[in-house]
């Protein structure tokens, strides 16, 4: 078995916390497509990282896993649209051969409005960080997109919202982000955001922080990111 393979196994293997799905392991009747999403979430994930160990430069560490990107695509920061071809700005070559992707979303969910059964979920962070990328003109294979808490945590009863992580999430998290970094030796930590960079610090994990491209911060977020990638 590759490491990239092993890698994505301890994934599947965690059993989370409450209020949390794992979207390589989790199927939910009322939102996903039918019960081999879970795989094929997996799926997406290795060919993703296929192109990216162990030669990537730089993984960015957000916080924790958004239902509108990673829940459904299986990768973080990257939404269902991108991958669709239905994004206006972010091509799905930059993520990984489209031919091997496939939604597993559910177009006939209750749940979802009639954009998201029709293009597939956006994530704005997404657009923002997928966008750095390309106008730093950074080779796509250069970077892992992560999150500290790399599952989904949502709010009691409510599966399509995003909730903060606890403390012992972010702990049980950083597991992987080490294993990202075992596979990937010469790549920078970024993180995302001041929880990012607070909680990678207190566990010992060098880093150097961006601010978090929401709640208006995306003129900070793309400033700061192109200083750091281009020194």
């Amino acid at each position: 078995m590759s490491e990239i393979n092993k890698f994505i196994q301890a994934l599947q293997n965690h059993k989370p916390l409450e209020c949390v799905c794992n979207p390589w392991r989790d199927y939910h009747h009322e939102y996903d497509i039918g019960e081999e999403a879970p795989a094929l979430r997996a799926a997406h994930l290795q060919h993703y990282l296929h192109l990216r160990v162990p030669q990537a430069r730089f993984i960015l560490v957000a916080e924790a896993l958004g239902y509108q990107g990673g829940r459904f695509s299986g990768i973080a920061m990257t939404s269902e649209r991108i991958l669709l071809n239905n994004h206006q700005h972010v091509q799905p070559a930059a993520v990984f051969d489209p031919q091997h992707f496939r939604r597993t979303s559910s177009k006939d969910s209750k749940h979802l409005s009639a954009t998201q059964k029709k293009l597939g979920f956006n994530e704005p962070t997404a657009t923002v960080v997928w966008g750095e990328i390309r106008d730093n003109n950074i080779s796509p294979s250069d970077v892992i997109l992560w999150n500290i808490f790399p599952f989904h945590p949502h709010k009691a009863g409510q599966p399509l919202t995003n909730r903060t992580p606890k403390e012992a999430e972010k702990e049980e998290g950083l597991v992987y982000v080490k294993m990202l970094q075992q596979l990937c030796p010469k790549a920078e930590i970024i993180a995302i955001g001041n929880q990012s960079h607070q909680t990678l610090q207190k566990y010992g994990i060098e880093n150097k922080k961006v601010p978090h491209p929401s709640m208006g911060g995306v003129t900070r977020f793309r400033q700061a990111f192109k200083e750091l990638v281009q020194q």
